[in-house]
Order: C-alpha cells, then sequence, then structure tokens
C-alpha cells in the first residue's frame, strides 16, 4: 500500500463527518444498532481503505447495516468525500476511525453478522506475522463478536498471506464455505470490487478469495 501523505486540518475534517463518523465507538458497544435508522445484521469492513465496495454494499443491501473501520484518518475522509459526490452516504453505513486491535472493546459478543477483510496488508516479514488481519490473535476476538454462523470474507492479492490465512482458519477449526484461487476465472454475479480489487485484475493477478464461518 502506497504510503498516505498526511495532511494538516485531517482530523478536524473527520470530526465534522460526524454522525457518519463514529466518534466515540467505545461507548456503543453491544448498542450499535442505535447508531442506525434501524436494526439490521450488521457488517464490519476492516480497513475500508477509499470505500468503494462497502458504498456498493450498502447501496445494494438495504436490508443490512455496515460499518466502515479505517485507522487512516486522510484516507477516511477522501472515502466520504467521494461517496458524497457520488449521491451522498447511504442511511446504513456509518465508520469509525480507529485501530483493528481491540475489537472486543467496541463490539459485544455476537453483534456483528460479516467481517470483511479486503487487500489488507500482508505484513510479509515473518516476524510482523503478529499483524496480519488473519492471525490467530485477530481470528479470536472476530469468534468473540461474530454471532453463531457469522462470516468471514476475505479478498487479497498476496498468495502468502492467503495461505497464512487458510492455516490459521484451519487451525481454529472455521468451516470454509468458500474458496478460490483465481476469483475472476468464476466471477460470481454480485461481485463488488475494491479500488486495488480492479488495478490488480487490469495487471492480469490473481484474487485470492475465501468465505469462512466461525466455529460454533
Amino acid at each position: 500500500m502506497a504510503r498516505v501523505r498526511k495532511q494538516a486540518g485531517a482530523k478536524e475534517k473527520l470530526y465534522s463527518y460526524a454522525p457518519w463518523v463514529v466518534l466515540e465507538p467505545y461507548e456503543y458497544k453491544g448498542r450499535w444498532q442505535e447508531v442506525f435508522a434501524k436494526p439490521q445484521p450488521l457488517a464490519l469492513e476492516i480497513g475500508m481503505g477509499r470505500g468503494n465496495f462497502i458504498f456498493e454494499m450498502a447501496k445494494t443491501h438495504p436490508e443490512m447495516n455496515f460499518l466502515g473501520l479505517e485507522v487512516i484518518e486522510e484516507v477516511l475522509n477522501e472515502a466520504i468525500e467521494r461517496m458524497e459526490q457520488r449521491g451522498g452516504v447511504p442511511e446504513n453505513l456509518h465508520f469509525i476511525w480507529i485501530n483493528a486491535q481491540n475489537l472486543t472493546d467496541i463490539f459485544a459478543k455476537d453483534e456483528v453478522s460479516t467481517i470483511y477483510l479486503n487487500f489488507s496488508d500482508p505484513w510479509p516479514k515473518n516476524r510482523h506475522s503478529k499483524r496480519r488481519l488473519t492471525h490467530s490473535n485477530f481470528l479470536k476476538q472476530y469468534e468473540e463478536i461474530l454471532k453463531d454462523g457469522g462470516l468471514l470474507q476475505q479478498k487479497t492479492d498476496s498468495r502468502e498471506l492467503f495461505e497464512f490465512s487458510l492455516n490459521e482458519l484451519a487451525e481454529r477449526k472455521w468451516q470454509f464455505k468458500k474458496i478460490s484461487l483465481d476469483l475472476y476465472r468464476k466471477l460470481p454475479e454480485d461481485n463488488i470490487p475494491t479500488e486495488y480489487e480492479a488495478k490488480f485484475v487490469k495487471q492480469g493477478l490473481p484474487i485470492y478469495f475465501l468465505t469462512a464461518m466461525k466455529k460454533s
């Protein structure tokens, strides 16, 4: 991922986007449905980037509520700006500006229905493996906040990260629902691409994909 240039006033600009951006996410643990217009299954994208995926998902699935998590304020600002230019942020979509390290401090047990990991940083060096979003330390948190039957969906261009994810999920007894070593070889009709995805596909790179259900 390219380094993002810091911008003066980025935090202040982010604050101006409240209530789309939930500025005190810890206060909503166990009651995230209060943020939305109506209670519906809650999906979380960790590392939403510039937001095309979660924006289109929210528009396509009005029967669900969506939260986009992003730690870089400049990126989140740009995402919201883009959505405003495309007709505005859907009412079933909100954002949290925070690191994903402590999800169990933000979400209660069984509060989330689906987690999306799209083109997460692969952290290729072994000494950084604990930072990968499919490391067992993160999977334990997902297992806590996902409801029974809850799903984890991953897309990545990194074969190494994908193999690591498969091994970590298998070790913790997650049930694989779908695995693809080249998503675009048989592309699902309902696929919504991210910005990175579109770029990688143009370069002829395979997109690795999995969906797994948390162990019961």
